[in-house]
């Protein structure tokens, strides 16, 4: 199966997902030419804009599964796969600015941001009896949560980018070549966001869990502001332990559930659920896991787009942690050749798996988008820092218990904070969050740069030359010709 048709079949499935979950969602455009001219003046109105900004995590092709590039494939957790040199430039970290998952990701993403601003600027302004001033305020908060979570991508993929805050209602070039913000510019306006989402919204929507895992909650507000307060620059750590304790005190009700539950298809919306993107399997369909599972489930003997490395199965095994490696990736005989795993062909690759429900290329299967046994190793990683390292360990071997493990050995500060990102690895593999932690700690030149990875085929090691500017995905160069404001990152 070729690139051109997966990604025509990607597309279809986008528009369809868009047209089918709310007719009145706005048209997806780049940053560059987006253009606002409708009027909001009735309570309906507010409630499908709402709904169409929401679409943007299960329409665009960064939640679905691009975001595993950015983070799993571009660090020493998958290999890329499939026909598409594009894909291969994150697993070799030399991306350039003229990749087109760069710049649709950056599109996707101000996408989402435009139809929230839409929202939070449109919605105060309806005078319709049947919207309150309540629900005002709520659809706000929720808009505002949304805007700061797409932010929130930019800022750690790209570093400063243009802050837009209010719908773009005109395509004149002074109006839309808006420069870059500074990163620190950029988190004061998501922290904002987020506070004043925790504000607005409540803590549930009511008893229906398909409703209080797929809209913004107090709980959801606060489990990123933790990620906020610790993936920004000058971590506060302080702020990371409020907010993480705020997520696992809150009358919401979270707990963790069996590590089996949350991949088998089967207990979606479950207690450890903080938010995450519904697929239906029938107007919203999941398409990913046709391009990641393999071919006994598939029923295609074309080469998938991401594979589990060896570092990561090695990982798994050195911490005899079969649970979580057989919820992780399931080995199969592949009728191709693989690089890193088998020279020849029908030798025994892994395959993603915690995507695993195919229906006819119309899934069920979802990311997380934020769980609660992140928030707990995100505790343990701000109670380390602040040298509360018992405490730390007790956070950490409550996952480690999870998961059919022993206390983690870990003792000094130095060794908690690699047992934290060890754990977080086996923990979150194939949810978009490895590149973060690795750029977090400080720690992805050196653990690229030190891969022991050959390929099989042509018998050469693999050198990453990882460097510090290589932390940043380019400035789409797309957009830097719509935009001649855009500075580019350095190296590139």
């Amino acid at each position: 199966m070729t690139t051109k048709y997966i990604l025509r079949y990607a597309l279809i499935a986008a528009l369809a997902v868009s047209a089918t979950s709310c007719k009145k969602s706005l048209d997806l455009q780049p940053i560059s030419d987006a253009t606002v001219d409708n009027s909001y003046n009735t309570a309906t109105q507010a409630e499908a804009a709402l709904a169409g900004a929401y679409n943007t995590f299960v329409s665009s092709d960064y939640y679905i599964w691009d975001n595993t590039f950015t983070s799993d494939v571009r660090s020493d957790n998958y290999y890329a796969g499939g026909d598409n040199p594009d894909f291969f430039q994150y697993d070799n970290l030399r991306l350039t600015a003229t990749n087109s998952k760069v710049y649709g990701d950056w599109s996707n993403l101000y996408n989402g941001i435009l139809k929230a601003n839409t929202v939070i600027q449109r919605v105060p302004e309806i005078t319709d009896p049947g919207l309150t001033d309540s629900r005002k305020t709520q659809i706000v908060g929720e808009a505002k949560f949304l805007r700061a979570y797409h932010y929130f991508q930019l800022v750690k993929n790209w570093g400063g980018v243009p802050l837009v805050l209010v719908p773009v209602s005109t395509t004149e070039p002074s109006d839309i070549n808006t420069p870059r913000a500074s990163v620190d510019e950029v988190y004061n306006q998501i922290i904002t966001d987020l506070t004043d989402a925790v504000a607005a919204l409540p803590d549930t929507y009511g008893g229906d869990a398909s409703v209080n895992k797929a809209r913004a909650t107090k709980g959801a507000a606060n489990a990123l502001l933790a990620k906020v307060y610790a993936q920004k620059p000058d971590h506060d750590y302080s702020k990371v332990l409020t907010y993480t304790n705020a997520v696992i005190n809150s009358p919401a009700g979270y707990t963790l559930v069996s590590y089996s539950d949350l991949f088998d298809g089967n207990h979606y919306n479950n207690a450890e659920s903080i938010l995450e993107a519904q697929f239906n399997g029938t107007t919203i369909g999941n398409w990913s896991p046709s391009l990641l599972l393999p071919p006994s489930i598939t029923n295609t003997t074309w080469r998938k787009f991401i594979t589990p490395s060896k570092d990561l199965a090695k990982a798994f095994d050195d911490e005899g942690d079969v649970v979580r490696k057989n919820q992780t990736m399931i080995f199969e005989q592949a009728p191709w050749v693989d690089e890193y795993w088998s020279a020849t062909v029908n030798g025994r690759v892994p395959f993603p798996y915690k995507q695993r429900n195919l229906t006819n290329g119309n899934s069920t299967s979802r990311q997380y988008m934020l769980r609660l046994g992140d928030v707990i190793l995100l505790k343990a990683e701000a109670l380390n820092a602040l040298g509360r390292t018992d405490e730390a360990a007790t956070q950490v071997n409550i996952i480690r218990k999870r998961a059919g493990l022993g206390n983690t050995p870990a003792t000094t500060q130095a060794d908690m904070a690699l047992a934290i990102e060890k754990e977080r690895r086996l923990e979150l593999a194939q949810e978009g969050q490895r590149w973060d932690d690795l750029v977090r700690y400080g720690r992805a030149e050196t653990v690229m740069n030190s891969l022991n990875e050959t390929n099989l085929v042509t018998g050469q090691k693999v050198n990453y030359n990882m460097t510090k500017e290589k932390e940043l995905l380019p400035i789409p160069q797309t957009e830097r010709n719509r935009n001649p404001a855009l500075t580019q990152n350095p190296g590139y």
